[in-house]
């Protein structure tokens, strides 16, 4: 067994431990789907920051953020500003979702739209985007291990080749049945120191290696360190890169492994607390964007040692043909185990997030008298279904659908926005209104995507010979809205009945 290798074991069996450790910490009833899937809403300062910080910046951030910067240029630091927007939104929107799922026993967002619509239609409808969106988004932290394992020389084609990848999720599927969110919590504290060590010593050392910063940005042409004019009649790159920014904000708002990280918080302050001092981590991601303009001065594509790891995975292997390049065997064993358990973290996450919304807003509805502990029983079988379901797609189709699906991804969970976040300020929305405008967000977004056969979520927009490519997701939502308002204001004319707000029988202060 190598350094690496060893190293690498020692830590995953490590966090294995831990993660089975956890249901003893801080006991609570496990039957209950509020313990099991939100911790038990008493997660405080330290632990939130980790929780929130595992759950947002994942394994394949590590991976996929460098090696867009590696391949296509500046437009991969559009992930610093969409990180640093998103923080505002959680301290002004978060608490308040917090205290109404505290007063009202919500375990999901799904939950409160349905009350304070009182729309069992929109809660479903928010509950399935929600699984949908959160589907590939487990399929891409196995993807990020993929990369990581094939690294260590341990992954290989097919099911039989890709023994590591199943013992790992395996083990995740074990820990997190017993244990639920706080599982993930307690591997999110170790999770995170390996990532900041892992981070701080290849933005020292591989620099220095080549001749310091200066060297590393002369090699990288200009036209990778900035967008090209403009052309004439359009805005170019630069609204494209503004409109990713900032619609991935608020889709990563929107996430249910946000949510679920959020409500599993101790208190309303808690969360503001670690909206204060979770940009923090956006250093971070900006120091591993840059080890994308690091990989292309080393010349890696070049150096026959990586040319298969670059066959089977594209710039994504820009990562850790740094680290097996530049450090010891040894390191490279630190830094691959950061990497794999920052995908157990976040898909750990996900998995329980899709298990609560399943359980509690659509078998629910099949099974009104469900007890208490077969709902848990429920949302455990689905987080099993959940991981082995995007187990098998990862294995059985090529990586580029779950990245396709992961664009659509945010396109679709951007319109849970009205029913979300306006509905946590106002009730003049129509309930059918919104639903006719998630619907044609849903579509529209989709055939915008389409429209690029799938390959770019940046959408050129015509308007009177003026194009203005921007995030399609923005479009969607602006038709989602457009349509809202239109709606609303003929269902209110009409006298539609809006329905009975659920949330009124304990008012949310301030």
């Amino acid at each position: 067994m190598t350094p690496a290798l060893m190293v690498f074991v020692v830590l995953f069996a490590f966090v294995t431990a831990l993660g089975f450790w956890a249901r003893r910490w801080q006991p609570g009833d496990l039957g209950r789907l509020s313990e099991w899937g939100l911790g038990g809403r008493r997660f405080g300062n330290l632990v939130t920051w980790f929780l929130l910080g595992g759950d947002l910046y994942t394994a394949y951030t590590f991976i996929a953020v460098p090696a867009l910067v590696f391949g296509q240029g500046a437009l991969g630091f559009f992930a610093l500003p969409y990180t640093i927007v998103m923080y505002p939104l959680l301290f002004v929107v978060m608490p308040r979702l917090w205290t109404l799922a505290q007063r009202h026993g919500y375990v999901t967002a799904a939950d409160f739209v349905e009350h304070r619509f009182d729309s069992r239609l929109l809660g479903v409808v928010v509950a399935l985007t929600g699984i949908l969106a959160t589907m590939p988004y487990i399929a891409l932290q196995l993807a990020g291990m993929q990369v990581v394992l094939g690294g260590l020389g341990l992954s290989g084609h097919g099911a039989a080749g890709e023994w590591p990848l199943i013992v790992a999720f395996a083990i995740l599927a074990a820990y997190t049945y017993t244990g639920g969110l706080r599982a993930p919590a307690a591997i999110a504290i170790v999770k995170d120191l390996l990532i900041y060590v892992t981070v701080i010593a290849a933005i020292v050392v591989i620099p220095r290696e080549l001749g310091g910063w200066a060297a590393v940005f002369a090699h990288v042409p200009a036209a990778k360190r900035t967008f090209p004019a403009p052309p004439a009649h359009s805005t170019g790159m630069d609204s494209g890169y503004a409109s990713l920014a900032l619609g991935s904000a608020f889709a990563l708002l929107l996430y249910p492994h946000t949510i679920t990280g959020v409500l599993g918080a101790r208190s309303p302050e808690v969360v503001r607390r670690n909206a204060v001092f979770l940009p923090a981590y956006s250093l971070v991601l900006g120091l591993l964007a840059l080890l994308g303009y690091v990989a292309y001065a080393a010349h890696l594509t070049s150096d026959p040692r990586f040319t298969q790891g670059f066959h089977a995975y594209g710039p994504s292997f820009a990562v850790p043909a740094l680290f097996l390049r530049f450090f010891p065997s040894w390191f490279v064993g630190f830094a691959f185990a950061a990497i794999v358990i920052g995908a157990l973290v976040p898909a750990a996450i996900m998995s329980i997030a899709a298990a609560n919304l399943f359980t509690r807003n659509i078998y629910r509805r099949f099974v009104p008298d469900l007890s208490a502990e077969a709902e848990t029983r429920a949302a455990k079988l689905t987080s099993l279904v959940v991981k082995f379901g995007a187990l098998a797609f990862v294995l059985g189709v090529p990586e580029r659908y779950a990245i396709e699906l992961q664009l659509l991804g945010g396109i679709w969970i951007i319109q849970t926005l009205p029913a979300i976040v306006i509905g946590l300020y106002s009730r003049w929305p129509h309930r059918r209104a919104l639903a006719f405008g998630w619907a044609a967000g849903m579509v529209t977004g989709t055939a915008m995507a389409a429209s690029t056969g799938f390959q770019s979520v940046i959408y050129p927009f015509v308007l009177a010979g003026y194009t203005i490519p921007a995030y399609a997701a923005v479009y969607a939502l602006a038709v989602n809205l457009a349509v809202v308002v239109v709606l609303t204001g003929i269902f209110r004319a009409l006298g539609v009945r809006a329905g009975h707000d659920g949330t009124l029988a304990a008012p949310v202060d301030g």
